[in-house]
């Protein structure tokens, strides 16, 4: 049955930013699909509650309390999830994020900082986990965002970084094959904490529903459904693209109301 392809009975995933949103609802859709799942996160309170979610899926979790943007920590990341399951056939690189700034406020440095966490950790983590993924045919997804190819104002830094990731996937993609695929989803406003620290005014919930054709901000299992589909079989003919999981939004000079400063 076609339905069998979505399944990952015996594989093991790793999933980072897994405390809460995107990456929760990601860890047990996989864990759902029949995935042991490491989970990774800076808070130790939220992974060992998603944890807890996947043990009750049926499947075994472990809980990593790391912070990834720290040398070393995403290559130790990988042995853990080698030494605890003895494979490692998923990687979900959900790490990411850097708050709005005005042009004239964004310096060097936040450029940097959100290229090394958005880009450079996605990396570590796949570079040190890929004798693994050689060994078993697996498969990596990159979280980016549609930041990264729309022209959102004080998105200077999230959205340079985020289209870096995108084109890394074509790289990585490339590279990698044909025995590991790598593919990206490219989410649009889904609802979260973290955009709640963006959109603090239900005014701008309001404008970004309005400029999204399907009228509505999305959910964490909305893309999850379609990490699931980019980390399993179901994709096995898939490799180098992005999925966009953003409700159709195409906006080229997307205004959230920043203040303009440049």
């Amino acid at each position: 049955m076609i339905l069998d392809r979505f399944q990952l009975a015996g594989a093991v995933a790793v999933v980072t930013g897994a405390g809460r949103g995107i990456g929760a609802a990601t860890a047990v859709a996989l864990a759902e699909a029949g995935a042991d799942v490491v989970l990774c996160a800076r808070t130790e309170e939220q992974v060992r509650a998603v944890a807890e979610q996947v043990e009750k899926a049926g499947r075994r979790a472990l809980a990593v309390t790391a912070d990834l943007s720290v040398p070393g920590a995403a290559e130790e990341l990988a042995q853990q999830a080698a030494d605890a399951f003895g494979r490692l056939d998923v990687v979900v690189n959900n790490v990411g994020g850097a708050l709005p700034r005005a042009f004239a406020d964004t310096k060097r440095r936040h450029l940097e900082g959100a290229f090394q966490f958005n880009v450079g950790v996605a990396h570590e983590l796949t570079r040190a986990a890929l004798p693994h993924l050689l060994q078993a045919g697996g498969a990596v997804v990159n979280v980016s965002s549609a930041m990264g190819r729309l022209a959102g104002r004080g998105y200077l830094a999230y959205g340079t970084a985020k289209a870096a990731l995108t084109h890394y996937t074509h790289l990585a993609a490339r590279d990698l094959a044909p025995k590991v695929r790598v593919n990206a989803v490219a989410v649009g406003a889904v609802a979260t904490s973290a955009l709640d620290l963006v959109m603090t005014d239900e005014s701008l919930r309001t404008r970004m529903e309005e400029a999204t054709p399907l009228h509505r901000i999305g959910e964490p299992e909305d893309v999850a459904a379609a990490v699931l589909y980019l980390a399993s079989p179901a994709s096995r003919y898939v490799t180098g693209a992005v999925l966009q999981v953003d409700g159709g939004i195409d906006q080229p000079n997307l205004d959230l109301g920043l203040p303009d400063l440049s």
